[in-house]
């Protein structure tokens, strides 16, 4: 097959790895910074904790592996991206350190003190790669400021990281953020007991209403600000892929109000993945679109790796990609119970 075909496909790659990747840990991320509000007292917050304890690490595989991809598909991609906007990742990825070790060590000593500032630490680092994530595809989506000379192999970024922080870009933070809270609280709504649970899915209701006049901006805000919508007028049938978005988000409020918590959580599985979609089939064929020239845009054709890298990566993919998925939908199936107050008192390895 021509090597623009392994392009196309690991383009396609590279966008399901996103999306499955912020369906997964959109729930923890959510989770994790609406603890403070949905958990009144600390066996309630170890619940919480407790909930998306044996998964939380699982779900990282997919955001390593979305990396891997964009380096070993698309190296220049990825060379931009953690050269010139080194900055905002590096913070992002201190945030995801910190979780992981709040998540561990806040259960390490019996103290007040200790578990109060471990619980501070976990709603930090939740809510700040939820909004991170947000600004930054939502800064690609609009352009980064860049030029690119590929015969000398030279790129010129002209943004900072307080540029990044334009209305567009926080739009689609606080668009990510809404996401996973609603998301969240419908996860803590399926696996919790008794007022927690309750508490959880009222949360879940009130959410939704700013989750849509905010999903209704950043559509509206879409068409002036990007060029996303170019791929969509070209080939209508495209655009399927926001409808279902928008459908799913529909069908989830009207699941809460039939408190059919399950399916409202999937019908938001759906809404976060179509996001991302959409997303991804408006950029195409760029990854990184320039603001200043599109001759700079950093595209699947331009940046990608030889055809013996793409037929071997997606060789490896076609072997490890469903070993992946049998083993995760193994752990939700193992863990798919409820956790009471109970199941944390009484159990010493509990978090």
């Amino acid at each position: 097959m021509d090597i623009s075909v392994f392009q196309i496909i690991w383009f396609v790659l590279w966008g399901v790895l996103w999306a499955v990747y912020f369906m997964l840990d959109g729930f923890v991320f959510g989770s994790g910074f609406m603890a403070t509000f949905l958990a009144k007292n600390d066996t309630e917050k170890r619940v919480l904790i407790n909930t998306v304890g044996p998964v939380w690490d699982g779900n990282e595989v997919w955001l390593v592996t979305a990396g891997g991809a964009t380096f070993a598909a698309f190296p220049t991609t990825y060379a931009l991206m953690f050269s010139n906007l080194y900055s905002a990742l590096v913070l992002l990825l201190f945030a995801l350190i910190v979780r992981g070790v709040s998540f561990e060590f806040r259960a390490k000593i019996d103290s007040p003190v200790w578990r109060r500032s471990w619980d501070m630490a976990i709603m930090v680092s939740s809510f700040l790669p939820a909004l991170l994530f947000g600004v930054a595809f939502g800064n690609i989506f609009k352009g980064i400021p860049m030029k690119n000379d590929f015969a000398a192999i030279n790129f010129s970024y002209d943004g900072t990281l307080i540029g990044l922080l334009n209305p567009y870009g926080l739009l689609t933070g606080v668009l990510f953020v809404l996401l996973f809270a609603v998301h969240g609280s419908l996860y803590a709504a399926i696996k919790t007991t008794g007022d927690l649970r309750k508490r959880s899915e009222e949360m879940s209701n009130k959410l939704w209403i700013p989750l849509l006049v905010v999903a209704v901006a950043f559509l509206g805000y879409t068409y002036p600000a990007t060029k996303l919508y170019d791929n969509f007028f070209k080939a209508p049938v495209f655009l399927l892929i926001p409808v279902i978005a928008v459908v799913s988000l529909i069908l989830v409020k009207v699941f809460i109000a039939k408190s059919s918590f399950h399916k409202a959580f999937l019908f938001s599985c759906l809404t976060i993945v179509f996001v991302v979609f959409t997303g991804v089939t408006g950029l195409f064929p760029n990854l990184i679109p320039s603001s200043i020239d599109p001759a700079s845009n950093l595209t699947i054709f331009n940046s990608s790796s030889s055809l013996l890298t793409l037929k071997i990566m997606t060789v490896v993919a076609g072997i490890f990609v469903p070993i992946v998925i049998c083993y995760k939908i193994w752990v939700y199936r193992l863990f798919r119970g409820r956790v009471s107050d109970g199941d944390v008192l009484e159990n010493p390895d509990a978090y």
